[in-house]
């Protein structure tokens, strides 16, 4: 079966599009080979008549991720990478010096360390403003700004981005807009559809969906620039994610629509439980009702995502106890895995000290765990906390 064409990808699907889209039968075997060789042999006249000449370039594994990722969100191109940060870096470096951009308050801060710790030595700027108030995006515009970078639902605070609203404004002045899918992913949204330029991915989150691969990919909404120029900053650079990887995360995009329903649906019913419960101050999740953005979330997103972020009543040491205090939920950096994760997000490598956020906040990543021992485990580690606060 293929879907390569528009008009057999809208034949089909989601469900059916992750499970196909991209893959080749190679030997009549259903499920696709690893093509582990770096370099392919060359014709007699010098030339590559297999379609592959060094692994680096190209490789049959990565083409079907590519494709198949570029088929779910409905896109012209997609492009491969060995990690969400270097898919970042690669749209970021499709910039030139002197350009401008305007990244949101709350966003995942690899992309704030690209731009302020590499990008900005090569004469890229930045600013940071709120993207929930058009208000400001337009303030932030200077005559230089080329790009506009939003998430789907923000990191950690799961703010949520108005897709078609941001888009609009961008391309009143002639910008980009660019949205990271990462949270969301093309089950819940698909950006390109509303008008974004450029949808980035971190397959090591929910796409790859084990825990067990590092990737990154990016899908444009038109052919030729900027997807070529990040072409080539694949190929010469050699941020490329290998064979076995791309199968990995081809083998999670199978399950990937089942998958981020059930995660959505346990996070629900979690950040329903910690909005009751006495030891916690505030609930970050846009399927709840008390969230100021849950009517905008109803209208852009078709699921809430899997990411709860919550504060509790009390000071980082008692954040830090509720972390250590769970058993079902690991304490370790990530989320979209099987397993369920639970972060403290101001001492954590990827959002540590500098960055603003509250003390008591936690960031959950629920897994396919069943619902009810994931509440059980947060319910017992909330009390443990709240016994050591009193004593």
């Amino acid at each position: 079966m293929s879907t390569g064409t528009e008009d057999e990808e809208k034949a089909v699907r989601l469900e059916t599009m992750a499970v196909h889209a991209g893959r080749k039968a190679q030997a009549r075997g259903v499920v696709e080979p690893i093509g582990m060789s770096v370099t392919y042999e060359r014709d007699a006249d010098g030339g590559h008549s297999g379609g592959y000449y060094y692994s680096t370039a190209g490789n049959p594994n990565r083409d079907a991720l590519e494709e198949c990722v570029r088929a779910l969100e409905q896109g012209a191109a997609g492009v491969a990478f060995s990690s969400g940060s270097a898919a970042i870096a690669a749209v970021l470096k499709t910039l030139d010096p002197g350009d401008h951009v305007i990244v949101p308050a709350d966003v995942f801060q690899g992309t704030i360390r690209i731009l302020r710790d590499v990008l900005a030595r090569w004469g890229l700027s930045h600013t940071v403003a709120d993207l929930s108030d058009p208000g400001n995006v337009q303030s932030a515009f200077r005559p230089s700004t080329k790009l506009v970078w939003a998430e789907a639902l923000s990191n950690p605070l799961l703010q949520v981005a108005d897709v078609e609203e941001l888009a609009e404004v961008a391309h009143r002045q002639d910008a980009l807009l660019v949205v990271d899918n990462t949270f969301v992913t093309p089950v819940f949204q698909r950006p390109l559809a509303l008008g974004a330029d450029v949808v980035v991915h971190a397959t090591t989150k929910y796409l790859g969906g084990h825990g067990d691969v590092v990737g990154g990919v990016v899908v444009t909404r038109q052919p030729g620039e900027p997807a070529e120029a990040m072409r080539h900053l694949q190929r010469t650079e050699g941020a490329v994610p290998s064979p076995f990887d791309c199968w990995l995360v081809l083998r999670g995009i199978k399950t990937l629509p089942h998958r981020m329903r059930a995660h959505a649906d346990s996070a629900l019913a979690v950040a329903e439980f910690l909005s009751r419960h006495r030891m916690v101050e505030a609930v970050h999740y846009p399927g709840l009702l008390s969230h100021r953005q849950h009517s905008l979330a109803k209208r852009v997103l078709e699921g809430f995502g899997g990411v709860v972020s919550f504060q509790i009543r009390g000071e980082a040491e008692t954040a830090l106890q509720v972390a250590s205090s769970t058993e079902i939920f690991k304490h370790a950096t990530s989320l979209g895995q099987a397993d369920s994760l639970i972060q403290h997000q101001a001492s954590s490598p990827t959002h540590g000290p500098g960055t603003g956020l509250a003390e008591n906040l936690l960031r959950l990543s629920v897994g396919l765990e069943h619902p009810d021992d994931l509440i059980d485990d947060l319910d017992r580690a909330l009390e443990t906390a709240a016994q050591r606060s009193r004593s």
